[in-house]
């Protein structure tokens, strides 16, 4: 302890002289904290603010949700038994003023709702005034749109409908991440009068139940289940409210703390750069403890101490400033987040950004401070222009990797994803040994360049290759950050890239949806009459619940994560007695056209090896409350960008033909043909929903808008975190770029001439680095389109440029800012004190 206690005490009068030499080390350490801080923080508060609004966001305790019809007599007897039950509808539908249509969300509710929470509108009046028959409340973008006001009558369907005010807080309405239109909310007794509701419309019945009894709500689940094994509903309850947005929040954070795990990953690099930088300033003091008799041992503590206490300071604040996230989010709400993100300490989330944080320190801190161990006094006393280079002792090597170690399995086991988590450590390894292998080979290829005559060109080059160059250190720390924001910003232009360029070339003018069986004929004769249109299809529709998979319950299947979306509610199905067009059968082989007997299904084979089904097996699908098993035969690959019409799952035809049914279509039309399309329908098809897939693409661009901003915002991080390191590479070679400056002088060096040579060394140096990230991000990119979203790929050669660039105003503005202090040093008084 004696030891410690003299080491403790060397530390402290070390750092009485302040923290100049680890102000780098502190910046990337508290960067990096406080965005893992922040992003585990932040998810965690939006899913308290999702469990403490979830009864309100759900409607009650418990929802049962049915696609095209509603619950029996029986069933809705014996809920009622155990509570009070509340009847909501929801489908899209058209709502008309003159000429002018647009597609709402239509909501229709009873005499009970909502159970939990209030609806309040504008003017304020009670849901029974507001809501009464033939009356309804709208979003005011309705009636922007509708160019209508407050007390004006629409047509919605087959009745006429007052506006009687506008929604301004909807409790069980939760911000969706795509929204067709604005909603409408009605009565049930006015949902009847409009008569939208058909044998087989796209509609949702939403049955809520507020328990009599909250004590027997574990076992009413189960004996619902038991008593109606084949209602074919979907259960939720206040725990799993908004499935799709906290899976959206989840993905978005997943990429989020990645992003972090690499700021904080530069900003080890930054620690190891700082650590050894603050050690070479203190050669002569180091020398000067082992003249006096200090072992390694006590310079080693001495040193770790200090480390150990700036780390702590770093990383404190990091967790303030991360924890302060949930508390900004509250105050800003429901404008930028889906609910109302719970403001609290999230302890388990700080400290495991503190342990991220020991960990980097402690990872890439050894490594240096176990170098200093190596070398003798005498060898210190020599380094006067030449940093410590002699390798670290095997113990502080091994103590390095053991770090480095448990900084991987805290990374994967602290995951949302163990699969991504290990993608995410396997590419950082390599991209960083390709970063260092660059930076190595910059070093020798200069080391054998050719003799320059230009004198510029020739110290530049030399520069590069010197003991204490800083070519390895920027190409490894910006190289990294620009890396991520070139991987990161294909990504999005490829995602864009999609939406924009060919989606809509191959997407239609218009869906339609909910045209009835009696329809059919007079829809199709309707608009393929008109000019300006071409290639109309129409496929029947149904919705349908998977409930079994190859005879097991689908609870209890393991569905891989990108085939789960399938198994959480309804999916749209066909039957057809020929494959659609364009369909690519992989394998096994469809049924005869006049095939009637049991059915068989062609199923996506992406579906079937996420559901680990094959040509034979079974899938049980729900179909208005009854449990249809069909075989499959068959195995279609889908390309689900061409927009053509395909279903995931296809049947044969016979059992569904005489199910009640509705029928989609699509059609692609001029921009001239587009208003007569839909005069054409408003009278005759009142009921069909129209849906304009300009709109669509253009809701799903703002989407990506909001995605694209969060995520850069978040990938600059790493830039600046890169930034950070290469600011304190520069202003750790201050101290030797003013001994090259005096010595040029003396020999008769001009600050032009000295200028030239910085410019070609940057220059070259943000050239290499530049070519290195945009070769690195540009295969990341290629890698997560090509094999995670399953997209074609595309380069985009301007986000090339860019980087190119940027790297280059970074290193050479950096460069040129530490260096011009040296180029300004008088010659004399550092020649005397030498």
């Amino acid at each position: 302890m004696s030891g410690w206690s003299q080491s403790w005490r060397l530390a402290r009068r070390e750092l009485r002289g302040g923290t100049k030499g680890f102000r780098i080390f502190l910046a990337c350490l508290i960067l990096g904290v406080t965005t893992i801080a922040a992003v585990s923080s932040l998810n965690e508060s939006i899913s308290h603010g999702l469990a403490r609004d979830g009864r309100a966001l759900l409607g009650g305790d418990l929802d049962l949700r049915l696609s095209g019809r509603t619950i029996t007599d029986e069933q809705q007897k014996y809920l009622q038994a155990h509570g009070q039950l509340s009847h909501v509808s929801e489908m899209r539908a058209m709502a008309q003023n003159g000429e002018q249509r647009l597609l709402v969300e239509l909501k229709s509710v009873d005499d009970f709702y909502p159970l939990v929470g209030n609806l309040t509108s504008q003017p304020p009046l009670s849901i029974k005034q507001s809501l009464s028959e033939n009356s309804a409340l709208v979003e005011k973008l309705a009636l922007d749109r509708l160019g209508v006001k407050v007390g004006d009558e629409i047509t919605l369907g087959q009745a006429r409908v007052t506006i009687s005010g506008l929604i301004t807080k909807e409790p069980d309405r939760i911000a969706s991440v795509i929204n067709f239109g604005p909603r409408m909310m009605i009565s049930q007794k006015t949902l009847e009068n409009t008569q939208l509701l058909k044998p087989g419309s796209v509609v949702r019945h939403h049955y809520r139940l507020q328990y009599n009894d909250i004590s027997n709500s574990n076992n009413f689940i189960d004996n619902l289940k038991e008593k109606f094994p084949q209602a074919g509903w979907r259960v939720r309850t206040p725990d799993n409210a908004a499935p799709g947005v906290e899976n959206f929040i989840d993905r978005l954070s997943l990429f989020l703390s990645f992003v972090g795990f690499t700021t904080l990953l530069i900003g080890g690099v930054g620690v190891s750069s700082g650590v050894r930088d603050y050690l070479d300033g203190k050669i002569a003091t180091i020398a000067t403890f082992k003249s006096l008799g200090a072992t390694n041992k006590i310079v080693f503590q001495t040193y770790l101490i200090q480390i150990l206490l700036l780390s702590l300071i770093g990383i404190a604040v990091g967790l303030i400033l991360g924890a302060s996230i949930p508390y900004v989010s509250s105050i800003v709400g429901s404008s930028f987040f889906p609910v109302q993100p719970e403001a609290a300490l999230y302890l388990p989330q700080l400290l495991t950004a503190a342990a991220f944080g020991f960990l980097i320190v402690l990872t890439f801190a050894f490594w240096p401070l176990g170098r200093t161990q190596s070398v003798s006094a005498s060898a210190l006393f020599r380094d006067k222009s030449t940093p410590i280079t002699a390798p670290p002792a095997p113990v502080y090597r091994n103590l390095s990797y053991l770090f480095s170690f448990l900084l991987i399995i805290l990374t994967l086991s602290t995951a949302h994803r163990l699969d991504f988590a290990v993608i995410f450590v396997v590419v950082a390894a390599l991209v960083l040994a390709t970063l260092k292998g660059a930076g190595i080979l910059t070093m020798r290829l200069a080391k054998k360049a050719p003799h320059f005559k230009q004198t510029g060109l020739r110290l530049a080059i030399t520069a590069l290759h010197r003991p204490g160059t800083t070519a390895p250190s920027v190409i490894l720390s910006l190289g990294l950050g620009l890396s991520v924001l070139v991987a990161v910003t294909l990504i999005d232009q490829n995602l864009r890239g999609q939406i924009n360029d060919n989606l809509p070339k191959e997407a239609p003018a218009f869906f339609f949806i909910d045209i009835q069986n009696e329809q059919t004929e007079q829809f199709d004769r309707t608009l393929t009459s008109l000019k300006g249109t071409g290639n109309y299809k129409r496929v029947p529709s149904l919705r349908g619940r998977i409930t079994k998979i190859n005879g097991v319950d689908v609870d209890k299947v393991e569905v891989a994560p990108q085939s789960q979306w399938a198994v959480r509610g309804d999916r749209a199905l066909t039957y057809a007695s020929q494959p659609s067009e364009g369909s690519k059968i992989i394998k096994g082989q469809w049924w005869a056209a006049d095939y009637r007997g049991k059915p068989l299904i062609s199923l996506d084979a992406g579906l079937a090896k996420g559901f680990g089904v094959d040509i034979g097996n079974t899938l049980t699908v729900n179909v208005l409350g009854r449990n249809v098993t069909a075989t499959i035969t068959s195995l279609r690959e889908i390309n689900w960008r061409s927009m053509r019409f395909d279903f995931a799952i296809i049947m044969s035809p016979g059992l569904l033909e005489h199910a009640p049914h509705s029928h989609i279509g699509a059609i692609h039309a001029d921009d001239g043909a587009v208003e007569s399309i839909e005069k054409s329908l408003a009278l005759d098809f009142p009921n069909v929903s129209i849906i304009r897939v300009k709109e669509a693409l253009q809701s799903a661009r703002n989407l990506m808008d909001g995605i694209s901003t969060a995520i850069g915002l978040a990938a600059s991080l790493t830039v600046m975190a890169g930034g950070f390191v290469l600011a304190g590479a520069m202003a750790s070679g201050r101290e030797q770029r003013t001994y090259e400056a005096i010595v040029f002088k003396v020999l008769g060096a001009t600050r032009s001439r000295m200028l030239q040579a910085y410019l070609i060394e940057y220059g070259v140096l943000g050239l290499v680095t530049g070519l290195i990230s945009a070769g690195v991000g540009t295969i990341a990119s290629w890698g997560v389109i090509t094999f995670l979203m399953k997209m074609d790929w595309a380069f985009y050669p301007n986000t090339i440029a860019l980087t190119l660039i940027l790297c280059l105003i970074l290193t050479i503005g950096a460069g040129f800012i530490g260096t011009w202090r040296a180029l300004g040093q008088k010659a004399a008084p550092h020649l005397r004190n030498e």
